[in-house]
């Protein structure tokens, strides 16, 4: 039996039945007691109408699992609807449930609701907020379940595992999770790692500072540090873990009190943080080797400098 047929029988169970027999048979029964029939009825309207409500409620969050056990693409939307959904059922069964306490239309108090709007609104303000935020995210693509992203304000970095409407909760990499509401990353910023995912590689850029004292012509007219560079740049190129469709580049910046700033600018094939940082040192230790075989010196303060 699926979820579907037992819902279908709850409906039946708790809701036709119930309300058949009461409709049948109550005003016979209790023909002689007016009031005590106008509170049963009233109750049995009141029961009908949480029922329905938590039924409902319970249909919406089946396509939710639904969505989640057969991976179903842009599932942040479903969720994102289905919560708008709830919101807005539980706040039609509570105008319904008042009504029938007051005995009055339930239009009416709706109408009633346009002038309480501005206070509504002034209590709900940060529910309303999150609401719209949330609806930022997932409309205009900016998060999903599954992307790492980083705030830093927040003390933020890992995955993102559940994405909804008020809330945003993320899984560290020490497995520790903290939730943020959309509001706050909307207003404020944040790193979607997204991109870098998507990408077959993830680029590395590294310094290393030259003594300007060791920087001299050679015997061919050539500068050591030119040929340095030279030598650095070809051999990334020729590197297995390099990409070579990518930009590959060693050049120098603006001069420093602290040396001559060599940039490396490289992509490697590696994205997950151990092996992609044991690439970049051993990068990094093969091009302070090769200096000083073009005489050249790595900056440093201590000891005689």
């Amino acid at each position: 039996m699926n979820k579907l047929t037992k819902y279908f029988l709850l409906v039946v169970v708790c809701i036709v039945l119930p309300a058949a027999i009461v409709w049948n048979y109550l005003p016979t029964v209790m023909g002689d007691y007016p009031r005590l029939y106008t509170i049963i009825h009233r109750l049995t309207a009141i029961y009908m109408t949480i029922v329905t409500t938590v039924l409902a409620i319970n249909f919406a969050n089946t396509f939710k699992r639904l969505g989640k056990q057969h991976d179903l693409p842009h599932q942040q939307y479903v969720n994102s609807f289905i919560s708008v959904l709830k919101i807005i059922l539980i706040g039609i069964a509570v105008i319904v449930v008042i009504a029938i306490i007051i005995d009055k239309d339930p239009s009416t108090l709706i109408a009633g609701l346009g002038a309480a709007s501005a206070i509504l609104m002034l209590v709900f303000q940060d529910t309303i907020k999150g609401l719209v935020a949330g609806i930022r995210l997932t409309s205009n693509n900016m998060l999903a379940v599954g992307d790492r992203i980083t705030v830093p304000s927040a003390g933020i970095d890992g995955i993102v595992e559940e994405l909804m409407l008020t809330t945003v909760k993320v899984r560290n990499f020490d497995n520790t999770i903290m939730t943020i509401s959309p509001h706050a990353l909307v207003d404020g910023s944040f790193q979607n790692w997204k991109g870098m995912r998507e990408n077959p590689g993830r680029k590395a850029v590294r310094k290393v500072y030259i003594d300007f004292r060791s920087i001299t012509l050679g015997n061919d007219g050539v500068v050591n540090l030119t040929r340095y560079r030279q030598h650095m740049e070809q051999w990334l190129k020729e590197h297995p873990h390099v990409l070579k469709d990518n930009i590959v580049m060693v050049h120098q910046l603006d001069a420093t009190p602290t040396g001559l700033p060599i940039e490396f600018v490289f992509w490697l094939d590696e994205q997950n943080v151990p092996p992609f940082e044991h690439l970049i040192a051993e990068i990094m230790e093969h091009a302070y080797a090769e200096a000083p075989e073009y005489g050249l010196r790595i900056y440093q303060q201590f000891p005689e400098q």
